[in-house]
């Protein structure tokens, strides 16, 4: 016999699957200081690609007036301050990282608990039907 709050739950519960719940299952499979944690290695990874390819794009654009410069220059101030632009920006997209991540994994957690209590409620109702 078909009973029709369970195909109504079953069908939430595959839609759930096949979309937001992939990603949502992923994350639940780490812990949040390790889901985190490989977040953010990403993070200064890209991040520390991007700012070398930026600065590798200005030095090219002002390659004439680097290079007329260049003995007039202080090469340790100019490399004190690439650093310094270096450390704000990976540590800026970093903090960002951060927050994101620990909402997406709160959000994951969230819905899966739901996601689980779902599946506690179809098993009773099969049990139900038993």
């Amino acid at each position: 016999m078909l009973n029709e709050e369970r195909i109504i739950l079953m069908t939430r519960m595959a839609s759930y699957e096949k979309g937001e719940g992939r990603e949502n299952v992923k994350i639940g499979n780490y812990f949040r200081s390790d889901y985190i944690a490989i977040q953010i290695l990403k993070a200064i990874v890209c991040g520390t690609a991007a700012f070398v390819i930026l600065f590798g794009l200005y030095i090219l654009y002002h390659f004439e007036e680097f290079m007329q410069n260049l003995y007039n220059i202080d090469l340790l101030a100019f490399a004190r301050n690439i650093l310094f632009y270096f450390a704000g920006a990976v540590a800026s997209y970093g903090i960002v990282t951060y927050i994101v991540c620990c909402w997406r994994y709160a959000k994951a957690k969230k819905s899966l608990k739901c996601y689980y209590y779902n599946l506690k409620k179809l098993n009773s109702l099969y049990h139900e039907m038993q």
